[in-house]
């Protein structure tokens, strides 16, 4: 069995895990399922990732970026996807080592990362308030320091990620890039009003996202870029806003609701925003 999965190895050129550990897949998605199929089992148990249309793509050596992988929901995504073994690594970013106000530091951590191996992309990240400032309430509270923080954290480092990651995406197969946005981030939704900083900012994530989708489409046509409302989950982002009769999720429950709407988004779906359950968000 061995013999066959080296032949295979070297025919295609890709390192398998048993014989160089240290070689990065640069090559795309393969077709041949029925030998791939047999290479996957050797190593893992299993042929396929549920992520990538199992009867379709091998994920041999497939990875899954997680940033902001510290966070509440961040860490929990992580755990479970390192659980689920459905991909040969995950890989967790946060800071000090990725800054998403910097992107020096971003371009370095993209240089060390395998390219053509990242399938799944997870942007975890979020900013609603801190210690100096809580949401604005009303155009009296608003505070230009403030503003740009909010953008910066959650508009335009998340963009600065996906100009840096994307060059990395395999451009054959299955590859999903989803970023946490917020309801309150829909224009279309907004009832209640306040929070300028962040609903502006999410709102401002949003358009990022379904441009960026676009311009991926045009040279990945399998790739899925959206952008994912998580819920209510308890972290320290939502906590001082939870009122005694809400239930928000725990962190695990809104990372295996989420890892299941990506499971069952499609290529069309590209540039939507989602939410928990897997219904669009109006813009």
């Amino acid at each position: 069995m061995d013999s066959l999965a080296n032949t295979f190895v070297h025919r295609i050129g890709v390192a398998h895990p048993r014989v160089r550990r240290d070689v990065y897949c640069r090559s795309p998605a393969f077709h041949s399922t029925a030998l791939v199929s047999l290479v996957a089992t050797t190593t893992f148990g299993r042929c396929h990732c549920r992520f990538a249309y199992g009867a379709a793509y091998l994920m041999f050596r497939a990875v899954a970026v997680v940033v902001g992988a510290t966070g509440g929901i961040g860490g929990a995504l992580s755990e479970e996807l390192s659980r689920g073994g459905d991909f040969y690594q995950v890989i967790r970013l946060s800071r000090p080592s990725l800054d998403l106000c910097d992107e020096a530091s971003i371009a370095r951590v993209a240089a060390e990362l395998p390219i053509g191996c990242v399938r799944l992309l997870i942007n975890a990240t979020g900013f609603l308030h801190d210690v100096t400032q809580q949401p604005e309430k009303s155009l009296r509270d608003l505070n230009p320091a403030f503003l740009a923080h909010s953008f910066a954290l959650n508009a335009i480092g998340p963009a600065l990620l996906m100009k840096h990651l994307f060059p990395l995406l395999p451009r054959q197969g299955r590859t999903v890039v989803a970023n946490l946005s917020a309801r309150v981030g829909s224009i279309g939704d907004n009832q209640l009003g306040g929070w300028y900083g962040y609903r502006s900012s999410k709102a401002a994530l949003n358009q990022l996202v379904r441009t960026a989708a676009i311009e991926l489409a045009r040279t990945h046509p399998e790739a899925i870029c959206v952008a994912l409302h998580p819920g209510t989950v308890a972290t320290s982002l939502s906590a001082p806003f939870v009122g005694s009769k809400r239930s928000p999720h725990t962190p695990i429950e809104a990372a295996r609701h989420m890892l299941t709407v990506i499971e069952n988004l499609k290529p069309e779906n590209s540039g939507g925003f989602f939410d928990w359950r897997g219904e669009s968000i109006p813009w």
